[in-house]
């Protein structure tokens, strides 16, 4: 050991004398002391670098490249070498984590060292192997029977010894590679995949509206569809307007499996990005890493906004194949979009079929209660105080979306800190834009749709779907009829917001109506409901 070692700064004062590297020939009781606690104050100094390390890199890569398989042999002059158990993992380390290894030995003993990192077989370890250093050291010292006074020893410099290696790998050590093979090639592949680990299920407002939602995609969650392992919900299609919490719920589907399932590969992208990729790797001739990528290594493939996939027919069909793959081996697939599958233009048939072939949730917008308790839970996020009057003031106001209840806040805030004055009701009034009396909403499609879904006590979903059954035949029957009165829609623009039907199943829907509040008393008592339903406050949605 060379005198520049900073023995101090892991021994107490007075544990050393003099250093290690003495020009005097040491007495064996000396020397095995000397050993014993050169060993100890590496060990030591090993134990800082890797706490150090452990506190750097996540801790699933410090498991597989750091913990049982790093060391130091030795620490010379400006020089420390270190020993892992594999070549592959000395690739990794020396790739991947020098600058981290670097920092930390500067912050351990206060300078820049050389650093070397060696392969060892598995039973090459400071303590059992033989021709470890320090033990080289006390074969290659006098014993005391051949101590003489007329003899002196010659004293070994640091570069006399050698430290032999055996890099036979056992199965142990393969095993290992393997893994390590695996570790690196998930997080290489898929490093960019941004997975916000702030959606989750916990930081989900759960409401009348997305109860359904929230559940399955919890279910999805706690057991996903893997190979070996076909779940119920193998593909799940989540669709609302936009800002309702679809791409929170993916987030969290997504944290939730890194949570429970760390091995799996889990593959988050938009429809947009998932195209850029694909044309990426047509320009680059690397359309069968792509494919391998999607097809064989992730085993959860979720896609945002998959309506974006419409009028790109080459990136559909490398999808379509792609969809098969993955769900003939029963793995997870998960999709948002603002639409259901019939009605995204653009697509084939054959990729809507596939589409519409899962379980398809939609999310609704928020009611009044679910509103209100989104406001004071993002309130509390941004440090942001406001009086229950405010809260009431912008949940009755504001019913579009959880996107717009945030960017409220937000100016809120901003108000709040620039001006450093306190928020009222009627600051809020003014900063906002908003009245006492809640504003009324546009009547539309969808809002008719949802109330005669709501008074019939039926999904929106089915009303839309090609369901023929008694009762929801005749609930989507009064939607048309009331979207053609209401509206003034075209039959062909009725025809495509109900499930892509002809004019002529419109034509015949709306006159069963007619007909029918002619004849009976009772439909048209449900009509008048309805119509009184839409005439009211946006709290009726």
């Amino acid at each position: 050991m060379s005198g520049e070692f900073p023995f101090d700064h892991f021994l107490k004062k007075g544990q050393l004398e003099k250093p290690f590297s003495s020009p005097q020939t040491p007495s064996p009781q000396v020397q095995k002391s000397n050993e014993n606690n050169d060993i100890g104050e590496l060990r030591e100094l090993e134990t800082e670098i890797l706490g150090l390390l452990k506190d750097s890199i996540p801790k699933q890569k410090f498991n597989a490249y750091f913990e049982n398989t790093f060391e130091i042999v030795t620490f010379e002059g400006n020089q420390i070498i270190f020993s892992c158990s594999t070549q592959f993992i000395q690739h990794i380390i020396s790739s991947q984590y020098l600058t981290h290894l670097e920092n930390a030995i500067l912050a351990t003993i206060g300078k820049k060292v050389i650093i070397d990192i060696q392969v060892r077989s598995k039973n090459a370890s400071l303590s059992s192997n033989d021709k470890n250093i320090f033990r080289a050291q006390a074969t290659n010292s006098p014993g005391p029977e051949k101590t003489s006074e007329n003899v002196k020893t010659p004293v070994k410099k640091p570069g006399d010894f050698k430290f032999l290696l055996d890099l036979n790998q056992t199965t142990d050590d393969l095993t290992k590679v393997a893994e390590s093979k695996f570790l690196s090639h998930v997080r290489s592949d898929f490093g960019n995949t941004l997975i916000d680990s702030s959606k989750t299920f916990d930081t989900f407002i759960v409401g009348n509206s997305n109860a359904i939602a929230h559940a399955t995609a919890l279910a999805v969650a706690s057991d996903p569809s893997r190979q070996g392992k076909q779940c119920k919900y193998q593909c799940l299609y989540i669709h609302s307007d936009s800002g309702l919490g679809k791409t929170h719920l993916l987030h969290a589907i997504a944290n939730k499996v890194r949570e429970i399932y760390p091995n799996l590969v889990v593959a988050l992208v938009t429809a947009r990005d998932f195209t850029k990729e694909m044309v990426s790797s047509i320009q680059d001739k690397t359309m069968a890493d792509f494919q391998k990528k999607y097809s064989e290594v992730v085993d959860i493939l979720m896609v945002d906004d998959i309506h974006e996939l419409r009028n790109k027919p080459a990136t559909q069909n490398e999808f379509f194949h792609i969809f098969n793959e993955l769900q003939n081996r029963g793995k997870q697939l998960v999709f948002t979009s603002d639409k259901l599958p019939s009605e995204i233009d653009g697509i084939p048939e054959r990729l809507r079929t596939r589409l519409q072939w899962g379980l398809l949730i939609d999310i609704q917008r928020p009611d009044f209660e679910t509103r209100l308790a989104i406001l004071k839970r993002k309130s509390a996020e941004l440090d942001l105080y406001l009086q229950e009057d405010i809260f009431q003031l912008m949940a009755s106001n504001l019913t579009h979306s959880i996107r717009e209840l945030e960017g409220y806040l937000i100016r809120l805030s901003a108000h709040k800190d620039l001006l450093k004055v306190e928020i009222d009701i009627e600051m809020a009034k003014e900063v906002l834009n908003l009245s006492s009396k809640p504003r009324g909403e546009k009547i539309s499609a969808e809002t008719i749709t949802k109330v005669v879904a709501n008074f019939y006590k039926i999904p929106v979903i089915d009303i839309r779907s090609k369901s023929r059954t008694k009762k929801i035949t005749h609930s989507r029957h009064v939607a048309m009829y009331l979207v053609q009165k209401h509206l003034s829609a075209t039959l062909a623009e009725i025809g495509n917001f109900f499930g892509g039907r002809d004019h002529t199943s419109v034509i015949h829907g709306i006159k069963k109506i007619e007909q029918e509040i002619q004849l009976s008393g009772f439909v048209k008592q449900e009509i008048s409901n309805l119509e009184s339903a839409l005439s009211e406050s946006s709290e009726v949605f």
